[in-house]
């Protein structure tokens, strides 16, 4: 059984941070306040969270949880807002879709195909089944977090690329290519920033990475081969549902990122 993490060991890993904060302040980031902003607000949102997930798991209501789910979405749309440098009436709708859209697809493949959760009565998959608080919330949250990081990194690279390079851009269209080809070069570019990365973890993962999911379910008393299946499953939704939000966002952006002549308008924030 997993041991517990006392109020004072709490505080005592909490004193980690220290040497992060020091080199953030010692070279001048500009980083000092948002890291220890970020830090407070991550202590509160995660302990308010914890005491609501306990109601959430007793009641286990699927419409709740499917609520619950979507205040999430809506929650990593206005985050990965911020993060971008796109206005917001251009990417406000695409992203949510995105998310949204990806999220409950996969959710669902993973839930109710992969660990086969149906109905204890064999009445097969239902939405009681399949948006159980205890397994939709945490694949839910856990597919919002990666998406959000890559679809971030990806749109900036991607609109960035297009705005360095109108020339070569409109240069390509000039020449018979249409929107979507002439988009494509700076689509691969972006792709591959955002999930090199990703790959690179995923080949090294067991022998030089240990995820801490994995970590997590063997403290927890998990079998180390159960906790590798889940593992290998949670890379896999991960990676899947990052590329096919990506696209959805990509897709749907681009009817207001380009006029009816492929030319970029100001999708900028000032």
């Amino acid at each position: 059984m997993i041991e517990d993490i006392t109020f004072v060991g709490l505080g005592i890993g909490l004193l980690l941070m220290i040497v992060p904060f020091f080199f953030l302040s010692k070279y001048r980031t500009g980083l000092l306040r948002p890291a220890m902003g970020g830090t407070a607000r991550m202590i509160v949102q995660l302990y308010l969270i914890g005491l609501y997930l306990q109601y959430l798991f007793e009641y286990n209501l699927w419409y709740v949880n499917l609520a619950w789910g979507l205040i999430m979405v809506l929650v990593a749309t206005g985050t990965a807002l911020q993060r971008t440098k796109l206005k917001p009436t251009v990417l406000a709708v695409p992203m949510f879709v995105g998310f949204l859209s990806t999220a409950i697809i996969v959710s669902i493949y993973f839930l109710g195909l992969v660990l086969g959760l149906y109905s204890v009565d064999g009445a097969g998959l239902t939405l009681t089944t399949l948006f159980t608080a205890q397994y939709f919330i945490p694949v839910f949250g856990l597919l919002l977090g990666n998406m959000l990081g890559v679809n971030v990194v990806a749109l900036n690279t991607y609109y960035e690329g297009i705005k360095r390079e109108q020339q070569t851009y409109y240069y390509m269209l000039g020449n018979g290519a249409t929107r979507w080809e002439a988009t494509a070069p700076f689509l691969r570019a972006a792709i591959i920033k955002a999930f090199n990365p990703c790959i690179a973890n995923m080949a090294v993962m067991g022998l030089v990475a240990m995820p801490g999911t994995m970590i997590g379910q063997i403290l927890g008393g998990s079998n180390p081969a159960l906790a590798i299946k889940y593992q290998m499953m949670i890379v896999v939704i991960t990676f899947v549902a990052s590329m096919m939000s990506l696209m959805i966002t990509v897709g749907l952006a681009s009817r207001k990122s380009f006029d009816k002549m492929g030319r970029l308008k100001d999708v900028f924030e000032d």
